[in-house]
């Protein structure tokens, strides 16, 4: 079974956010994903529910830590 590999105005839709959060979400490692081109990513829909879920811990703490 494959899994859906979304754009990223697609997953910016998705979590909320605007496309360029996204991206640099993915250049900084905190979203996983794939470059494909030179200029163009994608996110698997499996790795966007784990980070929606909590998957990478890192994401979104800075300055909210307990």
């Amino acid at each position: 079974m494959s899994d859906e590999l979304l754009t990223v105005d697609q997953a910016a839709e998705r979590l909320q956010m605007h496309p360029d959060t996204v991206r640099r979400l993915l250049r900084e490692g905190q979203l996983p994903g794939r470059k494909i081109g030179a200029r163009q990513w994608r996110v698997s829909a499996s790795a966007l529910k784990a980070y929606v879920e909590g998957g990478n811990k890192s994401a979104g703490t800075k300055g909210h830590q307990p």
